[in-house]
């Protein structure tokens, strides 16, 4: 039997997902374009990739596409070659993307969080990460942590200053803006 306290607590995310989104829909981006943006900006270099989006959207590539499209004619992002292996397609934020991503309607949704629970903040991020997880592990999808919660990271086992940290699995060194950013490859200390 479900416990009415989660129950209601599920209909007030999808509520706040809705007015969120709402919001989105009123600016030059659609939801979906917000979305992909907010990856981009969030995604470690290893991660930027139209197939890591589509994953970490739960979408199709078609439809990741199309997004992108449109993303790239409004100047917010770049599809670029990879470095690493000609084949794949890298993304990068524009400084007009950036600028983009400070009026995301996405930030009062956080400032409303953070007024209505100061102090809290921290035990609902938690749950919803737990929360998170649960879904994700149900439905077969990847977990696209933070790096330095990866199993794989190497804290202190850089090759410099600018890089102080190690990706084990990758074999690449890590500054300290790539710890923090989401990686399609993460794999947590449980997994």
């Amino acid at each position: 039997m479900m416990i009415p306290a989660a129950l209601e607590a599920a209909q007030l995310i999808d509520r706040l997902d809705r007015l969120a989104r709402g919001g989105e829909a009123a600016g030059e981006l659609n939801p979906a374009q917000w979305e992909a943006l907010r990856f981009v900006a969030r995604a470690n270099r290893f991660s930027r990739t139209p197939a890591a989006l589509a994953e970490y959207l739960g979408s199709t590539r078609g439809t990741v596409s199309q997004t992108l499209i449109a993303l790239e004619q409004k100047g917010h992002v770049t599809r670029e070659p990879s470095p690493r292996d000609r084949r794949s397609i890298m993304l990068e934020l524009t400084p007009a993307g950036a600028q983009a991503l400070k009026h995301d309607p996405i930030l009062a949704l956080a400032a409303d969080l953070e007024g209505a629970a100061p102090g809290q903040l921290e035990a609902v991020v938690e749950v919803l990460r737990r929360t998170l997880h649960a879904m994700i592990t149900r439905n077969g999808g990847r977990a696209f942590g933070a790096c330095y919660t990866c199993r794989h990271f190497r804290k202190g086992g850089g090759s410099g200053r600018s890089t102080p940290h190690h990706c084990a699995l990758l074999d690449e060194p890590l500054s300290e803006a790539d710890s923090r950013a989401i990686c399609v490859e993460q794999k947590s200390e449980s997994a």
